[in-house]
Formats: structure tokens, sequence, C-alpha cells
């Protein structure tokens, strides 16, 4: 298994907030196609979810045990910050 998406034990879910359209958005989008596939086959039990709304800022979510919540704003970050920012919130649990 890939370490870059192993998710924590603790991990309950990820959630993706964006805008479909807008540009500050577009690094997001360009992540979630590049990464999704692999985050998904790492990790079948947790649900990565990803909302899509008109006028969203970028933002990703992570719920732990516990209903332990932590966020992270993803607005203009590059491709690689959001992957750092991503990894970092699935892999240090809460």
């Amino acid at each position: 298994m890939s370490s870059k998406y192993a998710f924590s034990k603790g991990l309950r879910e990820v959630r993706f907030l964006f805008c479909q359209t807008s540009e500050h958005s577009t690094a997001v989008r360009t992540f979630l196609n590049r990464a999704y596939p692999t985050m998904k086959k790492n990790n079948p039990q947790i649900p990565i979810l990803i909302r899509e709304a008109s006028g969203t800022a970028p933002k990703v979510y992570a719920r732990y045990e516990l209903g332990v919540e932590k966020s992270q704003p993803l607005d203009g970050l590059t491709d690689k910050q959001i992957e750092d920012a991503v990894t970092g919130l699935v892999k240090n649990g809460a």
C-alpha cells in the first residue's frame, strides 16, 4: 500500500468542499482528479465525500473518532500544497 495516502486508524471520513466552476477551486479539482483513485483504493472503508457548490471556498475536513473534526482551507494553494495539507490531516489523526 502506498503510504502517501494511508489514512490513520482513527479517521472516519474525509470531506472536500469547493466550487465546481470557479478559478480558486481549480487546484482542488486537479488534485482530486489525480489523487482520488489512489486514496480510495488504499482506504476503501473510509468515505471520501466530494461536495461541490457554487461560490464555495475550497476546504477539506477530516472527521475522526468521537466526532472530532479538523479542517484546512485550500484556497490559493497549489496541487502539491493541497496534497501536503490533506496528507497532514489524514495521517495525524485527532
